[in-house]
């Protein structure tokens, strides 16, 4: 009963990790990437007035980034052509 409970315990803080309503601890979470940082430096600029619209625009493009849409995930597992 006591092993059901802690599996019972463990899958509910896995399933709030997961969906972001809760944050994962420092040594289980990744770190963002320099490509996040940057967008997120451009963008907190761009919001307090400190440059344009057309200097963000042009900035984002150097960084391949197209405001208001997510990059896709990229996952771990590589389909091979056989």
């Amino acid at each position: 009963m006591f092993l059901l409970f802690l599996l019972l315990i463990g899958g509910t803080l896995f399933y709030l990790v997961r969906t972001g309503r809760i944050s994962a601890p420092p040594w289980a979470s990744v770190p963002p990437s320099p490509e996040f940082e940057a967008r997120k430096v451009l963008a907190e600029r761009f919001a307090r007035g400190e440059i344009s619209s057309d200097e963000f625009m042009e900035r984002a493009s150097v960084l391949n980034w197209t405001p208001g849409v997510e990059p896709a995930k990229v996952t771990g597992k590589r389909r091979t052509k056989a």
